[in-house]
């Protein structure tokens, strides 16, 4: 039987990650999920392929969200109110126009000294309608596309069988960056097969293939990169028809709910792997 191992949501959108028990489950995926994002003076998303010390930020949201802390080694905490009415500003997230609310000056300083670069921090406002492209679309926040990132245990072993193959180390299952990890499934990269997922109250719609990049070589604790792996591996036999490294999947959220670790995890329907 298949069972959620693993729940993660990522405030800060190329910021470190905030592992829990159970979360709730919105059309735009978990809440809070990708509701900041980092952006350079000029509006334009930044990212770890790019800023690699976007991870060491590890951002703290209360159950409301109104109030963000934002942490890093060596500096102070940063503590702020969230604001979610104020002027909206143009922000670019992969060539694509939308609007963000700017957090203030004391954000921006902090980002800025962070990350040695001029950055503002941004929210996504209410009145956000975004639409993900996929077999099944949907809607999320900052993601890069779709609501939710899944992969499988069996598929996560796989890789680390195939690493050690090569004489190298298994990398951390963070550096994909995964919102669900279900465990149970025997055959690895079942996740590119289940077509709709049925977990406690919610339903996922499978939306496409996760296209890696590399932020898959970011150490997810120094923010530094950290040399080939596991795209190296990767490319040895998950190369994507469509092109580029395929690994773990994408869903929508077809109807919203709660979801903790341990829910069990059922495959409604099934369909053929896109690789």
């Amino acid at each position: 039987m298949a069972r959620v191992a693993e729940l993660s949501y990522y405030p800060v959108k190329g910021c470190a990650g905030t592992p829990v028990r159970e979360a709730l489950l919105t059309p735009a995926g978990f809440a809070h999920d990708r509701s900041f994002m980092v952006v350079s003076e000029e509006g334009v998303y930044r990212t770890q392929r790019r800023d690699p010390l976007l991870a060491v930020v590890r951002p703290r949201i209360t159950p409301d969200g109104d109030h963000l802390t934002l942490a890093a080694p060596g500096t102070e905490s940063l503590h702020l109110r969230v604001d979610t009415s104020g002027t909206r500003r143009k922000v670019d997230l992969f060539g694509t126009a939308y609007q963000g609310i700017d957090q203030g000056d004391d954000a921006a300083g902090w980002l800025s000294d962070v990350l040695g670069a001029p950055s503002r921090l941004v929210r996504v406002p209410p009145e956000h309608d975004r639409v993900t492209d996929g077999l099944t679309p949907g809607t999320s926040g900052y993601a890069d596309s779709c609501a939710l990132h899944v992969i499988s245990r069996s598929t996560l072993d796989l890789l680390d069988a195939k690493t050690a193959d090569r004489g190298v180390r298994p990398v951390p299952a963070d550096r994909f960056r995964p919102n669900l990890v279900i465990d149970g499934w025997d055959d690895p990269h079942t996740e590119d097969r289940a077509h709709r997922l049925r977990i406690g109250d919610t339903e996922l719609g499978y939306a496409k293939l996760a296209i890696r990049c590399a932020v898959t070589l970011v150490d997810q604790h120094t923010g530094t990169r950290a040399g080939p792996e596991p795209l190296r591996t990767l490319a040895t036999y998950r190369r994507a028809a469509q092109g580029g490294i395929a690994f773990g999947t994408k869903y929508a959220v077809l109807r919203p709910g709660t979801v903790a670790v341990g829910d069990e995890v059922e495959v409604v329907v099934w369909g053929e792997s896109e690789l």
